[in-house]
């Protein structure tokens, strides 16, 4: 099982970029498929976008294809969410998670950070 903690957080203008940083400790990293998730006040956690063990596959929510971007680094055993023209809907705790099925099986992503918090201002 990994252990998982985020970083990167913060507060940005629409319009504006950060990155998040996700760093894995614990046995098997390259085993799994990663996944950032956010929780904005009052509503449920939701996916973001998941990474298969190899990185070649990536799946995003809708809302934010073409703007975020996912990616990893086995040998560091990080995993970054990369995210661009942000908007103030983008606001949330974003989550790293992690999933030893399928990057797709949204349900079964377990090990959950503590979260980091994007605030983004209008």
């Amino acid at each position: 099982q990994v252990h998982l903690v985020e970083s990167g957080g913060g507060l940005v203008q629409a319009g504006g970029s950060l990155r998040l940083s996700c760093a894995a400790s614990g046995r098997g990293f390259s085993d799994y498929a990663m996944g950032w998730f956010r929780q904005a006040p009052g509503k449920e956690r939701e996916f973001v976008a998941t990474i298969d063990w190899s990185g070649e596959i990536q799946y995003y929510t809708d809302s934010v294809k073409y703007r975020f971007s996912i990616f990893r680094d086995n040998a560091k055993n990080t995993v970054v969410l990369q995210m661009n023209s942000l908007k103030p809907e983008d606001t949330a705790v974003y989550y790293c998670a992690a999933n030893s099925d399928s990057p797709y099986s949204i349900k079964d992503f377990g090990s959950w950070g503590q979260g980091t918090q994007v605030t983004v201002s209008s």
